[in-house]
């Protein structure tokens, strides 16, 4: 599994559409059947400074098979304005160490 993270600083006044144009988007990663999870963040702090974080079954799942599909293209078209404003975009292998809690504190 691969981890996918995405860092934008998004042109003031610009927060809304990109929230929407990405909510948009997000029915072409869940049409992936190597997108196995995303999740757009935003800073508490910076309101306008975003972490987008996809999960990919591989990199050959992302780079060479959702990225040669026409759904990455309608996907590229929605998000392509913000390109620009891209801070970091990187692949994570994931690692052993992990943790999660249910409601309430369970893991």
């Amino acid at each position: 599994m691969i981890l996918e993270i995405i860092r934008y600083l998004i042109a003031d006044g610009q927060e809304n559409q990109f929230e929407a144009d990405y909510g948009k988007a997000a029915e072409f990663l869940d049409a992936s059947p190597h997108c196995l999870s995303y999740r757009l963040a935003r800073s508490g702090k910076e309101k306008n400074r975003y972490a987008m974080l996809i999960e990919w079954d591989s990199a050959e799942g992302h780079l060479q098979v959702f990225r040669n599909s026409p759904d990455f293209g309608k996907f590229f078209a929605l998000v392509k304005p913000f390109f620009n404003m891209i801070e970091e975009m990187e692949h994570y292998e994931i690692t052993n160490v992990e943790g999660k809690k249910l409601a309430g504190g369970e893991r």
